[in-house]
Formats: structure tokens, sequence, C-alpha cells
């Protein structure tokens, strides 16, 4: 599970089994249309889960979050794994 900063300012909260890959495609223009209208300019935050089905959950509940609890993920230092 991973944050991609887009260049609105807006976090952009997605699932991968290689974050940094994905992140490349998404600074390339291929991947999420959310980076259509703002480009992806920083990967912020990435979280380690053990199954697909885990960071999916994780994912749902960080979309749910408020925009200043993801800035506090975003923000941290410690890369915590799946919950």
């Amino acid at each position: 599970m991973y944050l991609v900063r887009a260049a609105s300012g807006a976090l952009y909260c997605g699932i991968s089994d290689d974050p940094v890959r994905r992140f490349a495609a998404h600074k390339s223009g291929k991947g999420a249309r959310f980076f259509y209208s703002s480009p992806a300019v920083a990967l912020v935050y990435v979280e380690a889960c053990r199954t697909r089905s885990d960071a999916l959950r994780q994912e749902r509940l960080i979309k749910k979050l408020k925009k200043s609890a993801k800035e506090m993920l975003a923000a941290s230092t410690d890369v915590p794994a799946c919950r």
C-alpha cells in the first residue's frame, strides 16, 4: 500500500507489490486517471502488507481518512507493517 503526492498537493492511495515501479508508471502518465490533471511528484509513504487482501483492506481504511490524517501518514518516518 502506498501514497503518492500529486502536483496539486493531493494524496493518492493505491496498492502494488512494487510501489517504486508503480510510482514510475504514475510519473510517466501511465496508470491511474487520478494523475491526468495533476501529475505524480513524490512517493511519500509505503506500508508493507502480507497479503493482497490485507493491502486492499488497508487501502480502503486509508481512503476513508480525512486529508489531515493522510498528511500525518505521509510525514511519518515509521514504515509499519499492515495491521
